[in-house]
């Protein structure tokens, strides 16, 4: 067999990038190399022509990762016309809703990489991306109409909307997981 473009490979890269982000969001980073790569459509030997190790790989599918829900907050933003307050209560009505308890692949990163973070499931570079993203989603929630910050606020509704999809995944299949969601997206949205 000969040997892919210059292009195909970027574009197998980005496949396995984009592939990785899910399943580490969806089963944590024990997943294979050889499971990750078949999810991609290639070979287990294509991914040494790649990546430098499984760690390299986390490392980028974590930053990606990022990087889309940083363009979910922009396109939100967009979308609402550049009112932050109501791009950030459709954020709360998304993030805290049955369909996103069920869809950890595509789901938020801050949820689905916290725990493997937590035990090095990447490396440095995992942990600082992952860092300077929780910290980007905080800011976003924290962030008011006129431009303040609001950092403790961001990060106290941060705090709750994680915790909550946390805690509903963990309860799912009971009318726990469900009071959860709808408890906290009750606390995030009466009180402003």
């Amino acid at each position: 067999m000969g040997r892919v473009s210059q292009a195909q490979a970027e574009e197998n890269r980005r496949r396995v990038v984009d592939t990785a982000s899910r399943l580490l969001r969806e089963r944590g980073t024990q997943v294979s190399v050889a499971d990750l790569m078949k999810a991609s459509g290639l070979t287990h030997g294509a991914f040494y022509k790649q990546f430098d190790s499984k760690g390299a790989l986390v490392d980028e599918a974590t930053a990606h990762a990022f990087a889309e829900l940083t363009r979910r907050h922009a396109a939100g933003i967009e979308r609402y016309d550049g009112r932050r307050d109501a791009a950030q209560r459709a954020l709360i009505d998304t993030y805290l809703s049955v369909e996103h308890r069920d869809d950890a692949a595509d789901g938020c990163p801050v949820a689905g990489l916290a725990s493997d973070i937590a035990r090095e499931g990447g490396g440095a570079e995992a942990r600082r991306v992952y860092t300077e993203g929780v910290a980007g989603f905080a800011a976003f929630l924290g962030a008011d109409e006129a431009g303040g910050d609001g950092d403790e606020d961001g990060i106290a509704r941060l705090c709750t909307l994680f915790g909550a999809l946390v805690l509903a995944r963990a309860t799912k299949g009971s009318p726990l997981s469900e009071q959860i969601l709808a408890a906290a997206h009750a606390a995030l949205t009466e009180t402003g």
